[in-house]
């Protein structure tokens, strides 16, 4: 061979080597960045304390990773195990590694959604729900709906809190600060209260904080969304009568809900709660209620009831009355109904 063949062929052996090299590292930078690495989606959630050992397993296990080398070394090239934020990462099959990887660096969330709904009739509860679904420790919140300061920059008291919350489902960064939730509880709030709201409130004699009082006394009465405007019909009658309401709920609350049934003897509890001895509303909500009941205060049904009590139907539904003997008349046939059906108990239990 020939001094120049041999020349030919070192360099064409050597634009061998180096075209294998470049299709290896444009092989590589394509599988990195432009390829689907995931077969599963997953909801990946980054703690402070979290590590990215704990994250590439957690990938590994939820996401269906298909090429675990490509992630790591797009979560070397990104310094993740470094610069990773914490946070809640929506993980779909069609993403790269890269991607990923950026996510976690530069702090890519999706909005985590806080539902507050249910029955909320306790600090501790409304604290855990929002602990539950969120970063924040529930221990922070249940601290913050006790800090009178805190509380005092959004118009409210450890006393009134209640009012401040508006059963819904908000979507918000799972890494929101309790200071985060509570400016969002408040924006919520305003925004409920539209100049409409507020002169149906004035129509009824009621400030903000008294229709929430009154709302949730009728949320404490029924579950039954389509008797939230008679039963707020009802406590407003009373109410512009300047009877005592009488509220069941009101002693219940008096007695932190731990009791199983209400008696006459509890009817007689030292609290300015108690609307068995004291007329008018109770200084605070008792619960949370929903926007159904703030809305059927704002909009009662018009009758001319003042009185209501259980159903003979078991159906958790009510029976409604204009006159106390008409009432009674509705008390017995319900105590009737229930003696029967504690009978019937019985003697199936035998």
């Amino acid at each position: 061979m020939t001094a120049k063949a041999k020349i030919l062929t070192g360099v064409a052996v050597a634009l061998a080597v180096l075209g294998g090299i470049g299709g290896f590292i444009v092989g590589r930078y394509w599988i990195d960045n432009r390829t689907p690495n995931f077969t599963e989606d997953y909801v990946l959630y980054v703690h402070p304390e979290t590590t990215v050992d704990q994250v590439t397993d957690s990938l590994s296990v939820g996401a269906g990773t298909i090429r675990p080398k490509s992630l790591a070394r797009a979560f070397k090239e990104m310094e993740v195990a470094q610069k990773m934020k914490p946070g809640r990462y929506v993980i779909e099959p069609s993403v790269p590694s890269i991607y990923v990887a950026r996510m976690l660096v530069f702090g890519w969330q999706t909005p985590q959604n806080m539902t507050l709904s249910g029955t909320i009739r306790s600090k501790g509860r409304l604290a855990q729900k929002i602990g539950v679904q969120m970063m924040v420790d529930s221990a922070d919140v249940a601290k913050a709906l006790e800090d009178k300061d805190f509380l005092a920059k959004y118009g409210f008291t450890p006393e009134n809190v209640f009012a401040l919350v508006l059963p819904d489902t908000y979507q918000m960064y799972w890494t929101a600060s309790v200071e985060d939730i509570f400016d969002r509880l408040k924006k919520e709030y305003d925004a409920f209260w539209t100049e409409d709201r507020l002169a149906k409130a004035k129509a009824q004699g009621l400030s903000q904080m008294e229709v929430s009082v009154m709302a949730s006394i009728v949320s404490g009465e029924t579950l039954k969304d389509f008797e939230y405007p008679i039963i707020a019909g009802v406590y407003l009658n009373r109410y512009k009568k300047k009877m005592k309401l009488q509220a069941d709920p009101t002693i219940a609350f008096c007695f932190d809900y731990t009791l199983d049934r209400i008696l006459k003897k509890h009817l007689t509890v030292d609290s300015p709660y108690n609307t068995y001895k004291h007329v008018g509303l109770p200084p605070a909500p008792i619960n949370v209620p929903p926007k159904g009941c703030l809305d059927a205060v704002l909009n009662p049904a018009k009758h001319g009831y003042i009185y209501f009590c259980a159903s003979e139907e078991f159906d958790g539904t009510h029976r409604f009355a204009v006159t106390y003997s008409e009432h009674l008349k509705n008390a017995r046939e319900f105590q009737r109904a229930l003696t029967a059906r504690n009978r019937a108990k019985a003697a199936g239990a035998k």
